[in-house]
């Protein structure tokens, strides 16, 4: 029976040879989502450092649950307004920051630390996604440059279902240019996951996401 431990390095050895020509080594988030804390711990016990969730407060217990400083828990979901500052007392990394709104919570919170953030952008035309709109990108982008409540790292995005991963990708890197001539820094990019991982990194991608192809099948509940 192959473990997570068993695909983790299957992955690893994939994520090396289609990375053998980036100038800088992507980060590779594991997402656990409704996986329980032992396969946490045995990912880490492999070696692995980053680890991802959506839901809170899932995400504070396993980290509570890990307990390990080496580990860096990456917030890779939609920020509730009631649940930023609770978040952001853990999370060492917001993925998806895409209005002022959570800054100034975060910038209004006692006892937060500066946290690293990416600026999510939506790639579809419904404005009910997460992300930034195209309209609004460079105000947000301001925004979190003026604050010393968050260090912008650089864009994130979820490739839509109805477009070719490529173009999608190819449009984040357009975003990230943009947020470069704002914040100079802030190179990095939070795209790719199991089914599009390839293409995320042929655009530029520095932070991986991903999931299934490491912990396998998602339970339907934790």
């Amino acid at each position: 029976m192959t473990t997570p431990s068993d695909r983790l390095a299957r992955f690893r050895s994939e994520l090396s040879e289609a990375g053998q020509a980036l100038p800088v080594e992507p980060t590779l988030i594991v997402v656990t989502k409704f996986h329980p804390d032992e396969t946490v711990r045995e990912l880490f016990d492999a070696g692995q450092r980053d680890f991802g969730e959506n839901r809170h407060p899932e995400a504070r217990s396993k980290r509570d649950g890990l307990h390990e400083p080496d580990a860096v828990w990456h917030f890779v979901g939609q920020l509730q307004r009631n649940k930023v500052r609770q978040v952001a007392r853990y999370a060492d990394v917001l993925h998806a920051v895409d209005r002022a709104e959570v800054i100034e919570l975060l910038e209004t919170g006692e006892g937060i630390p500066t946290r690293d953030v990416f600026l999510q952008v939506n790639l579809t035309a419904d404005a009910g996604r997460g992300g930034v709109s195209d309209a609004e990108f460079e105000s947000l982008a301001e925004r979190a440059a003026a604050s010393e409540a968050v260090r912008v790292l650089g864009v994130m995005a979820v490739a839509p279902l109805d477009e070719e991963p490529a173009a999608a990708f190819s449009r984040v890197a357009g975003y990230s240019e943009r947020l470069q001539c704002i914040v100079p820094d802030a190179k990095s990019i939070s795209a790719g996951m199991t089914a599009d991982w390839r293409a995320a990194l042929e655009s530029g991608a520095t932070h991986l996401r991903i999931g299934t192809a490491i912990t396998g099948s998602r339970p339907t509940s934790p």
